[in-house]
């Protein structure tokens, strides 16, 4: 068995120095403890009771991070952790909720609905949840029902285009709820849920301001009772406006958050990787390949 990068560096701190008091037996039974859990890191994710991933519309960092038009985003972010360099995968929108979603954009290229070759039967992170044990949902604002695959609702300003889950045969239907069956008990909410505004609120259709109050007003209570209940809130944007290259605004917020300006490179993909590797779940697409954020933790 080939020795784990965290048993040869803690060999080469002690070497020289006090080699003897590691006996060869206990770099053994390191070995062994790393080889059975691979997908270990430095910095140990938390386990959060709750993560809820709110995901907004076509806007850049510079859009919404500084903004006097985002007041609530901008004091999540000044309380949390604020990714500074931080990306879509594409252009539409809807590879990117795939990519966040399932590791990959399915091979989309567009807004269609359906989209081609679905309905997939492939890995995406509402089948590797519920698979560990956890529970999932999703709460799309504007869905006529529980569980309805329709792709446009043009009076409530719902697309289909933005719920990924709806596009998955390994995914019950009944998983993807409406807003309005978002729980007064924030306790009972699933262990990861995705909140999907409609077009006006995710400000695609509407302003910065539109959205940035529609947060406060819908989600500020979990925000507040996350930072206390061991759950986290985590907002992005599925894509730029195609003015920035598609740097996009994504912060964490709540429990175990250590609040700062993170300035490394990341993504869609190592969102997901993140969220997986907090419930030691296996990993979709290209998450497997992708960096878990473990620097904002506390």
């Amino acid at each position: 068995m080939q020795e784990h990068p965290a048993v040869l560096r803690l060999a080469r701190r002690r070497r020289g120095r006090r080699a003897a008091a590691v006996p060869a037996a206990g770099l053994m039974a390191l070995a062994t403890a790393a080889c059975l859990h691979p997908a270990a890191h430095a910095t140990v994710l938390p386990a959060p009771d709750h993560v809820v991933v709110v995901v907004f519309e076509n806007h850049a960092y510079s859009q919404i991070i500084g903004s006097p038009n985002a007041p609530y985003i901008n004091s999540l972010a000044d309380g949390g952790a604020n990714f500074t360099n931080f990306s879509a995968e594409a252009h539409p929108s809807e590879p990117n909720y795939f990519a966040m979603f399932s590791g990959s954009t399915q091979g989309i290229t567009n807004d269609a609905c359906p989209p081609p070759g679905s309905p997939y039967g492939t890995a995406n992170l509402a089948k590797e949840i519920t698979d560990a044990g956890h529970s999932w949902g999703s709460y799309n604002e504007g869905l006529p029902a529980e569980g309805s695959t329709v792709c446009i609702k043009s009076s409530t300003r719902y697309a289909r285009k933005h719920n990924p889950w709806f596009s998955f045969s390994n995914v019950p239907a009944s998983t993807g709820h409406t807003f309005a069956e978002w729980p007064s008990d924030l306790s009972t909410l699933p262990t990861v849920s995705f909140v999907i505004p409609n077009l006006c609120n995710d400000m695609h259709d509407c302003s910065v301001r539109t959205g940035d109050t529609w947060l406060r007003d819908k989600l500020g209570s979990y925000a507040s009772w996350a930072r206390a209940h061991n759950s986290v809130l985590i907002v992005t944007t599925d894509e730029d406006d195609s003015s920035a290259g598609n740097r996009i605004p994504t912060l964490f917020y709540g429990a175990h958050v250590k609040t700062g300006s993170y300035p490394a490179s990341y993504g869609h993909y190592d969102l997901l990787r993140t969220i997986e590797d907090m419930y030691r779940t296996s990993h979709a697409g290209n998450a497997s390949s992708a960096s878990p954020i473990t620097e904002a933790w506390q």
